[in-house]
């Protein structure tokens, strides 16, 4: 495999490699071979063999004849994250509670590159279009959870951030040109909340307000989210909105409280 571009003197390749391998593993490969894995992430196999079978000594993967597979243990990364945050003590009070009034799925997502990134869930058994779970990336411009986040930077990090490719696999139905994207921006920003209505793919509507830190900055976004065929937009302004500016202002009154509370380390 090539050396990485733009990487530093102390940028550790064994590494990066198992983390490649790791992201190899898609919701429609949930297990691979070794041949696989090697072309999916570009290494040669004998290094791909090695990389899976200490992530296998670790118990982040198991093996069996058909080849590859990772174990729930991978999560822990992804809720290393999120507990580090203390966002999900803080959200998921709320969030059930907005759940349950709305009897809809609520999530909290946060911006990677030009992505969303769901970080927290409370759903309700219903049919969606799309699948999402902890760790779920939709490209940002085309969610209500992006959109709030987004409408939040500055015009020059907006650009960059924008520039950078989605990684999740999606190609969204709304393409906006620049001028359409940013007449849709200064909306958000203006009223404080963003929608998005089958923008993404169909049959997928939702609500979102963004969350706050304790110093005002946009952190991440919460929504509200509807199947088209069961939900209007004017109910979910209707109804919905109220509650989930309500839930959105307690969560970020909390998280800020928390930023408050003084941190000791105890030997």
């Amino acid at each position: 495999m090539p050396a990485r571009p733009d990487t530093g003197p102390d940028f550790i390749e064994a590494l990066a490699r198992g983390l490649d391998v790791i992201r190899a593993f898609q919701p429609l490969r949930p297990v691979m071979p070794l041949s696989e894995v090697a072309a999916a992430t570009g290494l040669a196999r004998p290094t791909a063999r090695r990389v899976l079978l200490t992530l296998v000594e670790l118990g982040y993967a198991r093996q069996n004849e058909n080849g590859f597979a990772l174990t729930p243990k991978v999560l822990e990364l992804g809720v290393a994250y999120v507990r580090s945050m203390g966002l999900w003590d803080v959200a998921r009070p709320h969030m059930e509670r907005l759940g349950a009034r709305t009897n809809e799925s609520c999530s909290i997502a946060q911006l990677d590159g030009s992505d969303i990134v769901y970080v927290a869930r409370v759903a309700v058994p219903k049919i969606v279009t799309l699948s999402v779970q902890i760790g779920t990336r939709f490209p940002a411009l085309q969610t209500s959870l992006g959109k709030v986040q987004l409408a939040a930077l500055p015009p020059a990090e907006l650009e960059a951030v924008l520039a950078q490719p989605t990684r999740s696999g999606l190609t969204p139905r709304w393409q906006p040109d620049v001028a359409e994207r940013d007449a849709e921006l200064r909306d958000v920003r203006a009223r404080g909340w963003a929608l998005t209505d089958e923008q993404l793919a169909p049959g997928i509507r939702s609500i979102a307000a963004p969350l706050r830190d304790g110093n005002g900055t946009v952190v991440a976004g919460l929504n509200v989210n509807c199947h088209a065929a069961e939900t209007s937009v004017e109910f979910m302004v209707e109804h919905h909105l109220p509650l989930l500016l309500q839930a959105a202002g307690d969560i970020s009154a909390d998280f800020a409280r928390l930023d408050t509370v003084p941190h000791v380390v105890v030997a």
